[in-house]
C-alpha cells in the first residue's frame, strides 16, 4: 500500500514539475525564436551529429509529423539545413554554422536557468534522479 501511494506522488509530483519547467524554459528559448520541440532537435544535431526525421521522432518519442514542422521552422532560420543522401527517400539534416552558433548561446542561458533550479541538490543526487528516470522510461518504452 505505501508503494502504491509513493508511487502516487512520484508521478504527481513529475506532472506537476513538468508544466513550470517547460514554460520556464520556453520562456528563455522564445528569445530566439523557439519552443522546447525545436531545441530538442537543436540538442540532438548538436551532440549527434546528422540526423533524420525519423531518428528525431524516436529519440523524442512524438509523432514524425510534429518532427517534420519543427524541423521546417529550424530550417526557415537557418539553423539546420538538409545533408545530400545516397538514398533520395532518405532527409538527413545537420546543424547549419548559425545553427551551431545559436545552439552555444542559448546552451550558456539554459545552463545557467538548469543550475538555478537545481539549487541544494548535490550532484549525487542528480545522478541518481537521471539513472530513476531512466529506468522510468525503459519500463515505458517496453
Amino acid at each position: 500500500m505505501d508503494t502504491l501511494k509513493s508511487a502516487q506522488r512520484f508521478f504527481h509530483q513529475l506532472i506537476l514539475l513538468y508544466r513550470p519547467f517547460e514554460n520556464q524554459l520556453n520562456l528563455l528559448l522564445n528569445e530566439h525564436q523557439l519552443h522546447r520541440a525545436g531545441w530538442t532537435i537543436l540538442y540532438y544535431l548538436y551532440n549527434n551529429g546528422e540526423a533524420t526525421n525519423v531518428e528525431i521522432s524516436h529519440y523524442q518519442s512524438v509523432e514524425k509529423p510534429t518532427i517534420t514542422r519543427a524541423v521546417n521552422r529550424l530550417e526557415q532560420l537557418g539553423y539546420i539545413e538538409r545533408v545530400p543522401s545516397k538514398d533520395k527517400r532518405e532527409k538527413r539534416m545537420q546543424l547549419t554554422e548559425l545553427g551551431v552558433n545559436i545552439y552555444e548561446e542559448i546552451r550558456v542561458t539554459i545552463d545557467q536557468f538548469e543550475e538555478e533550479i537545481l539549487k541544494g541538490i548535490s550532484e549525487k543526487e542528480q545522478l541518481e534522479a537521471i539513472q530513476i528516470m531512466d529506468v522510468i522510461r525503459n519500463n515505458i518504452l517496453k
